[in-house]
C-alpha cells in the first residue's frame, strides 16, 4: 500500500513538473485605436486575429485612446466592450491619455482623478481580468494600505509570476505642482515591486507590463528615477530572466536599458520589450519555453503589411 502512495505521489510530481514546464504564448499591445473613425475597423480586425491565434492571454498596455480623442464615457464604454470580445483574458493596464491627459480641450477638459476613478470602476470592478474566458487575478488593493489600487494585478501562468505596474506617460503624473497623486502612486508601486519580486521568487521568470517608456531619454525624469533604481536592484537579486513590456512611444523595440552600479554593463537577465502603437496596429507575440535555452521568444504580428 505504502509502495503503491509513493508511486501515486511520484506521478503527481512528473505530471506537475511537465504542466509548469509546457510552452505558452501571450500577446501584448497598446496605443490603440488612435485614429478614429478608421481605426475602430483596423482594432476590431485585430481583435478577430487575435482571436484567431488563441494565446494564453493578452496584455493592453494603455493608452486606448489618442490624447486628443474625447475621453467621453461613451468611449470608455466602447473600448470596454471591445475588451470584452477577446475570446480569451485579456488584461489591460491604464495609460496616460485615458485620465493624466483627460483635461486637454481636446480631450473634453475632464478633471483626470474623476476619469481615473471610472476607469477603476469600469475596467476593474473585480479581482479577474476582461475577455470571454476570465481568470483570477490577485489585486494590490488586497492590501489595506493601497485599497484603491485595484489595477496593480498579478497572476501565474505556466511557472512564470505575471503583473502590471501603473505607470503612465505624460511624465507619470509628476508635475511642478501638486504631486499627491503621483507620491502615493509611486509608494504603492515600489511596494508592488516588492511583492512582485517575492511571488516570482520561486517561479522560471517574471513577465511585467506597464505604460510608460520610462527609458525614452538618456537622463531619468524624477517621475521614474525610483521605480528603475528598484528594478535595477530586485532585477540584479533575482537573477532569472526578467521580461519588462511597455508601449508610450509607439515603435518596438528589444533592449536592455537597465544598468550595473557601474553604469557600463547591462543588467542583462532584464529585457525591455516595447510593443506598436498608433499609426502601427500591431501585435507582438511571446514564446515561453522553460525548456529551452531562452525562456522568452518574440515575435511580431504586423496586421496592416506596412499599407496605411
Amino acid at each position: 500500500m505504502r509502495i503503491h502512495f509513493l508511486l501515486l505521489l511520484f506521478l503527481v510530481s512528473i505530471a506537475s513538473t511537465s504542466a509548469q514546464s509546457k510552452k505558452f504564448e501571450f500577446i501584448a499591445f497598446g496605443d490603440m485605436p488612435y485614429r478614429l473613425p478608421d481605426d475602430y475597423v483596423r482594432f476590431e480586425n485585430l481583435i478577430k486575429e487575435v482571436n484567431k491565434e488563441k494565446p494564453a492571454f493578452s496584455v493592453h498596455v494603455g493608452d486606448f485612446k489618442a490624447g486628443s480623442t474625447v475621453c467621453s464615457d461613451e468611449y470608455f464604454n466602447k473600448i470596454f466592450n471591445y475588451f470584452e470580445s477577446f475570446s480569451r483574458p485579456l488584461i489591460y493596464t491604464p495609460g496616460d491619455n485615458e485620465w493624466t491627459d483627460c483635461n486637454r480641450e481636446a480631450a473634453g477638459k475632464y478633471d483626470p482623478l474623476e476619469r481615473l476613478t471610472l476607469l477603476r470602476k469600469m475596467f476593474f470592478r473585480d479581482s479577474k481580468s476582461l475577455g470571454q474566458k476570465k481568470i483570477p487575478l490577485h489585486s494590490q488593493s488586497n492590501n489595506p494600505e493601497f485599497a484603491r489600487y485595484v489595477e496593480n494585478v498579478a497572476w501565474e501562468h505556466g511557472g512564470i509570476q505575471f503583473a502590471t505596474v501603473h505607470l503612465v506617460g505624460t511624465n507619470n503624473n509628476f508635475k511642478g505642482t501638486d504631486n499627491t497623486e503621483f507620491t502615493e502612486r509611486e509608494k504603492a508601486n515600489l511596494a508592488w515591486l516588492d511583492e512582485i519580486y517575492a511571488r516570482a521568487s520561486d517561479k522560471e521568470g517574471l513577465v511585467m507590463f506597464t505604460q510608460a517608456d520610462m527609458f525614452y531619454s538618456r537622463t531619468t525624469s524624477p517621475a521614474f528615477q525610483k521605480i528603475i533604481d528598484k528594478l535595477s536592484e530586485l532585477s540584479r537579486q533575482y537573477g532569472k530572466p526578467v521580461l519588462w513590456v511597455n508601449g508610450d512611444s509607439h515603435r518596438f523595440i528589444v533592449d536592455k536599458p537597465l544598468l550595473n552600479p557601474d553604469k557600463r554593463s547591462a543588467i542583462l537577465n532584464f529585457t525591455r520589450l516595447q510593443v506598436f502603437g498608433d499609426a502601427d496596429i500591431a501585435t507582438v507575440h511571446v514564446t515561453v519555453d522553460p525548456r529551452a535555452k531562452e525562456l522568452f521568444t518574440i515575435r511580431q504580428m504586423l496586421l496592416d503589411k506596412g499599407e496605411k
